[in-house]
């Protein structure tokens, strides 16, 4: 019986990829043993328990880009996380450890690697997060998202995988009209979905907020998923407007997805991952304070590809709506965008990672 040790999370991002694994490597070995190592306060201590997993969080917390002062803290939670992991860890046992981003992976595979326990990457990102690069040089295996990871990681252990994204998405089982009535919106209108990532997003928010009146006023509807901070704004900004639907997280992401026409959302991997799959022109908005400036990275990619729009953070607020009904009114350039984002998909990460961690520790 394999004992698997799965950390990372803090967004959507990781944490559904890391889910989608655990799920491949139980249906490949059903006698094996996940135990998913988060930090305390973020969203995997819920998401992940939800999914039947069980989870232990560590006092820890990530970089402050925008604010340094608030990284004082950060050695002494360093060192606290380390000695929890330590104890985790004795007590476990496990055969491999596989990291999927996050800060709370970084003290959970240093510590593997230390004890020379198996330890496997997932990088979701085009542009390696700094962790990842250190980590990489002792990892087992490096699974990635996209070639070229050669500048970040030793050549030998790449697999590109692509990322894991979760089944029900990949399987796309659900038809507009059901998807419509299900946020009980209308059949005969163009339904744009705003997901500003897990978390939700700012200028995204204050961008539909500002200029919500244009929605209606060229025979469109929303679906917005606003975050938990600004839920109660957006609430009262859409009281006696027709055709919106607002939530602070849409947990049923398929139905989302099944009833867009048109996807604002911001540009991590699995955004990405997920777009490419169900085939939806999208304007991306990256959040600027990602490591290393890795969602903009990732949005230049697919603007090249002529497979998306970019909106800057900074000019959301002026320009995100407007740009989003000319997409709209636009079906030349939709169908364009579709078959072109469609070109990047790939349906079988999940799998082939977890056949790869199965071969390599047996």
């Amino acid at each position: 019986m394999k004992r698997f040790i799965i950390a990372g999370g803090g967004t959507g991002g990781h944490i559904f990829p890391a889910i989608a694994i655990a799920n491949a490597i139980k249906r490949l070995s059903p006698e094996a043993t996940f135990l998913f190592i988060g930090a305390k306060g973020k969203m995997e201590m819920e998401k992940v328990p939800q999914a039947g997993y069980k989870i232990e969080g560590l006092t820890i917390a990530g970089f402050n880009r925008s604010s340094l002062i608030k990284n004082i803290g950060l050695p002494i939670k360093l060192l606290k996380s380390f000695f929890q992991v330590s104890k985790i860890m004795k007590n476990f046992k496990p055969d491999a450890v596989i990291g999927v981003g996050g800060y709370s992976s970084f003290p959970v595979l240093r510590y593997a690697q230390a004890k020379g326990i198996p330890t496997f990457i997932h990088e979701s990102n085009s542009f390696a997060g700094k962790s990842n690069i250190i980590l990489g040089k002792k990892a087992t295996k490096i699974f990635t998202a996209t070639d070229g990871m050669q500048v970040f990681f030793p050549a030998e252990k790449i697999l590109i995988t692509g990322n894991p994204v979760r089944q029900v998405i990949v399987s796309n089982l659900i038809n507009k009209e059901d998807a419509l009535k299900h946020f009980g919106l209308s059949t005969s209108k163009k339904t744009i979905l705003c997901v500003g990532g897990s978390l939700g997003a700012k200028s995204i928010n204050e961008a539909i907020s500002k200029d919500m009146e244009m929605i209606s006023n060229n025979n469109l509807q929303l679906i917005w998923q606003t975050g938990k901070p600004y839920l109660p704004l957006a609430t009262e900004r859409c009281k006696g407007l027709p055709n919106i639907y607002v939530n602070d997280f849409i947990t049923n992401m398929e139905y989302a997805y099944a009833a867009a026409d048109i996807v604002i959302s911001r540009s991590g991997a699995m955004a990405i991952a997920e777009l490419s799959i169900v085939g939806k022109p999208v304007i991306f908005v990256p959040y600027p304070f990602a490591a290393e400036d890795h969602q903009t990275f990732n949005a230049k990619k697919l603007v090249e590809k002529s497979a998306a729009i970019l909106v800057e953070d900074n000019q959301a607020v002026e320009k995100l709506l407007p740009a989003t009904i000319e997409l709209a009114n636009d079906e030349a350039k939709q169908k364009t965008m579709i078959e072109n984002i469609g070109k990047l998909k790939m349906t079988d990460a999940d799998n082939i990672i977890a056949i790869e961690i199965l071969k390599t520790i047996n």
